[in-house]
Parts: structure tokens; C-alpha cells; sequence
């Protein structure tokens, strides 16, 4: 009979002596401070969301949760950030659809949206809608995609850039109703809705929380939202489903993603605790309130959306043709 060396021994002994104390790291995460990088400036909507579920999220794991903006490239600067930080749970990304499933379709990323992040849960949807401006005759899907057929080039429609979601959606409805649309991308959702409601443009395709004000003061007409069931923020508008787009759903989300091989305990922990706190009243008025529909689903529901939505809009690029110049 054989009897393991005394190496054998020492290292078997280092492996059990290794994996206690990560099953013990684990257990007792966290122990400092959390931070959500989010890749836009503050003040906007993705900063927002995060922020409005920080402090209580803090408190329920026991450390501060501290927020960092780092804007830049699409997205692209805060996700490369996180892509590379510590697998420990402590670095975490305020992902949006944007960055992480539409734009790698047509701008090369410094990161892998699929192996190189941990979904964590997706907090929550914000449902698109496409508006005119009150000079446009079109009141509703039918009448646009009519009159757009009668304007030389088409009705050019405003995004908040090139190969954002609101831009692909844009073109995934052109390929659909047959509408003649034009992209006109801008450098963010501000300038764009200022633009159409100024009458620079004729449509813009965006979310809720940008344009509602407009709505409610006859600046911007809406033709219909993007997602399957109609808004509570503009529960007067229908949605492309009832305006004869059968299966078109298409929204917007923010979500929270880790570095690749982050344990699935911290992992499960984060999702717990934000479930949790967007189950709080006050909260759920504020992201209500804000168009944004509270979600907090399990990281294998989200990881499952986030590869659908990256094959969806490659094959939108490929049937629409787009390139960026």
C-alpha cells in the first residue's frame, strides 16, 4: 500500500487551508466599501438608479455603497474599468444595454460583454418610445409609416447616438412597419429632444423619462412605446403591439455586472439585497415615478437577456446594413 509523501501531504493540506479561507472571505463579504462605477455623468437616468438604491443597499450589507462616474466612449471607459478590476465584489458596473449588447455589434469594445462580466440582476426596464413633432401629420404607426413614404430620403428620426439602442430599435422598426426613417444620432438624449421639439428634426425615438414633459406640454406628439404592455408614466399611448407590430418589444435597461469570476456567493448576495430594496414602497414610487419599471431578476435570467439581446441586434446590423462611418 502507498501513503502520500509529505509534499503530497503539505500541499493537499495548503488547498483545504486555501479554499476556508475563500469559503471564510466569502461569507464575511463585505468588509469596506462597495462601489458601482457608472459610465455616464451624473444627474442622468442610469446615474439615477443607482443612486436611488445606494443607501439602502448600503445598509443592508453592512458598508457603504459609493458611486463613481466614469463617462467616456459609449459606455465603453467605466465597463473596461470594471472588465479589469478584482473578481471580489467590490468593483461593480452600472451596465446599460447600450454599451454591453448594442454598440459591440458595430464598434469594437476593449472588453467581452459575455466573458468577460458576471450579470448580476437587471434593475430595471425603461420603455422607449417614438414621438413627432406636433408638425408631423401622423397621429398614429399607420399614419407615420404612410407619410414617410411621401418624404424625399424619409422622416429622419433622433437618437442618442450611433449604435445606441434607441438607434437600432429605430432601424428594427423601419425594417418591420416598412417606414422610410432616417437616423440623425446625437451625442445624448438631451440634445436631440431639444432639436425635435424645436422642430430641427421630425422624430425621436428615446425613453420615457426624456421626452414625458414634452408630451404632457403638446410639444412632442407620441405615436407608440416599445413595450408590451403600455406605460404608467403615459398610459394614453399605445404600444407598437396594438399598432399592428406583432412580438415588437424593445426596452431599454440598466443592470449590475461583476468581474468574470466573481464568486457566485457574492454574486447571489448582491441580488438578494436588491431585490430586497427595490421591494421598498418609497422605492419602487421613485423608479416608478421615473419610467423605470423595477425588475431585480435572478443572474441566469439576466445573463440569459443579455446574449439574446446581442444576437438580436447583430442581426438587425446585418439585415439594416449599417455601418459606422
Amino acid at each position: 500500500m502507498k501513503f502520500p509523501s509529505l509534499l503530497t501531504k503539505l500541499a493537499l493540506g495548503l488547498v483545504v487551508a486555501g479554499s476556508a479561507a475563500l469559503a471564510a472571505a466569502q461569507d464575511n463579504w463585505p468588509t469596506r466599501p462597495v462601489k458601482i462605477i457608472v459610465p455616464f455623468s451624473p444627474g442622468g437616468g442610469g446615474d439615477a438608479v443607482v443612486r436611488i438604491i445606494s443607501d439602502k443597499l448600503g445598509e443592508r450589507l453592512g458598508q457603504p455603497v459609493v458611486i463613481e462616474n466614469r463617462p467616456g466612449a459609449s459606455g465603453y471607459i467605466g465597463a473596461q474599468a470594471v472588465a479589469g478590476a478584482a473578481p471580489d465584489g467590490y468593483t461593480i458596473l452600472m451596465g446599460f444595454d447600450g454599451a454591453m449588447v448594442a454598440a459591440p455589434n458595430l464598434i469594437k469594445a476593449p472588453f467581452d460583454p459575455v466573458n468577460d462580466f458576471v450579470p448580476i440582476t437587471k434593475l430595471n426596464d425603461a420603455t422607449l418610445i417614438l414621438a413627432a413633432h406636433s408638425s408631423v401629420p401622423a397621429k398614429n404607426l399607420k399614419e407615420l409609416v404612410d407619410y414617410s413614404k411621401t418624404q424625399p430620403g424619409g422622416l429622419g428620426f433622433g437618437s442618442s447616438g450611433t449604435a445606441t439602442t434607441t438607434h437600432l430599435a429605430g432601424e428594427l422598426l423601419a425594417l418591420r412597419s416598412g417606414a422610410q426613417l432616417r437616423h440623425v444620432p446625437y451625442k445624448g438624449g438631451g440634445q436631440a429632444v431639444t432639436d425635435v421639439a424645436g422642430g430641427q428634426i421630425p422624430l425621436i425615438y428615446t425613453v420615457i423619462p426624456t421626452i414625458a414633459g414634452f408630451v404632457k406640454d403638446g410639444r412632442l406628439r407620441p405615436i407608440a412605446v416599445s413595450s408590451a404592455k403600455r406605460s404608467p408614466v403615459l398610459p394614453e399611448v399605445p404600444t407598437m403591439i396594438e399598432s399592428g407590430l406583432a412580438g415588437f418589444e424593445v426596452n431599454s435597461w440598466y443592470g449590475l455586472f461583476a468581474p468574470a469570476k466573481t464568486p457566485k456567493p457574492i454574486v447571489d448576495r448582491i441580488q438578494r439585497e436588491v431585490a430586497a430594496v427595490l421591494q421598498l414602497p418609497e422605492i419602487r414610487e421613485r423608479y416608478l415615478k421615473g419610467g423605470f419599471e423595477p425588475v431585480a431578476n435572478k443572474p441566469e435570467e439576466f445573463a440569459q437577456q443579455v446574449r439574446a439581446d446581442l444576437a438580436r441586434w447583430n442581426k438587425v446590423v446585418k439585415d439594416a446594413n449599417i455601418h459606422v462611418d
